[in-house]
């Protein structure tokens, strides 16, 4: 049965970075939102795909709008969230509350995934290689790390880079406890520490959901000598300068592909995502952590760059993610196009 709307209004949900920035937040707090060019981005995509658009913003926005009656046929949502572990999950625990679709992952996968830890685990659990870990919750917690040096520690529910420095690569007892003292005290949450990885670093595009989810592209990331071969937060917010991507040998894609698409389904994952991977000193692909709410800057976010590089434009992607989260409506009974306007 086709759902009754006409037309079809899609409200956006997300953080614009800017409005942060002028209530005091700092370059560091709001380093996972979008910037006004990136909804335009979306916006512009999605009316071209048919689509009638409503910009709703962040949750207090949300909760305002829907205290006031107000409803949508369905909601892309990039909303990351400010506070808690589990702050990707509240805009769709919301909507979940209110019986309205959105696009991308549910409340439990993003409360999972933002908790690399947690992720980890169940990865480890099913088979899939990833570098041994511990976690860091307060400082005595470094001394019962028994894992093999060189290590790499980084904050346990950050993206984008947040909290990884030069020195997140650690070589001694002595460096492990100033780096993790110094994340718990300024992110005020654990500190994944794991082996480091010397081999290629990679990120696996994917759309779909479930048995339908599919792999769009694999990305190499290659660092310029000057950036200490760590993909940090300033090396990713200056890329064109340190960083260096292209699409890797199709063996190598092949083997990234697999992994990253078994990570994918056993998380349960959907829509359209990010998943990074790096290989071992043996040259096989582990897994790093998942993206589930990928950046979606048509410019310079990893995802619509690594669709680029595999001849998928942002208007594709896009339309492509539309189509996977419509098609898990229950009363959606064809292909999207349907409800265009």
């Amino acid at each position: 049965m086709i759902l009754p709307f006409e037309p079809f209004t899609v409200g956006l949900t997300y953080d614009l970075r800017d409005d942060y920035l002028k209530e005091g937040y700092s370059h560091d707090e709001t380093a996972e939102f979008d910037k006004e060019e990136t909804i335009e981005g979306i916006e512009q995509a999605l009316q071209k795909a048919g689509f009638h658009t409503v910009r709703i913003g962040h949750i207090r926005n949300l909760v305002q709008r829907l205290s006031a009656g107000e409803r949508w046929d369905l909601v892309f949502n990039i909303a990351e969230g400010m506070y808690g572990l589990a702050r990707e999950a509240q805009v769709p625990c919301l909507l979940d509350a209110y019986r309205i679709p959105y696009v991308f992952s549910d409340s439990s996968v993003l409360a999972l995934a933002l908790h690399k830890g947690l992720t980890k685990r169940v990865v480890r659990d099913a088979g899939i290689p990833t570098p041994e870990f511990a976690e860091i919750y307060a400082p005595d917690d470094v001394q019962s790390v028994h894992l093999p040096f060189p290590l790499f520690a980084k904050p346990v529910a950050e993206g984008t880079g947040k909290g990884i420095t030069k020195s997140s690569r650690i070589t001694t007892r002595e460096q492990l406890r100033s780096v993790c003292l110094q994340l718990l005290e300024t992110y005020h949450q654990p500190v994944l520490v794991e082996r480091y990885l010397s081999g290629r670093e990679f990120t696996v595009g994917l759309v779909g959901t479930g048995d339908t989810a599919r792999v769009v592209g694999v990305m190499e990331i290659t660092l310029d000598g000057s950036a200490s071969e760590i993909y940090s937060l300033y090396v990713k917010e200056n890329y064109e300068n340190f960083a260096r991507y292209s699409v890797p040998e199709k063996e190598v894609q092949s083997a990234c592909a697999k992994i990253a698409l078994d990570a994918w389904r056993i998380l349960g994952c959907r829509d359209g995502g990010r998943i990074d991977l790096k290989m071992d000193e043996n040259g096989i692909p582990n897994f790093l952590e998942v993206n589930p709410l990928a950046g979606l800057n048509y410019k310079h976010s990893d995802l619509p760059l690594l669709c680029k590089l595999n001849g998928i434009d942002f208007q594709s992607l896009i339309e492509m993610i539309m189509d996977s989260a419509l098609k898990r409506i229950s009363e959606y009974a064809g292909p999207y196009s349907s409800h265009r306007v």
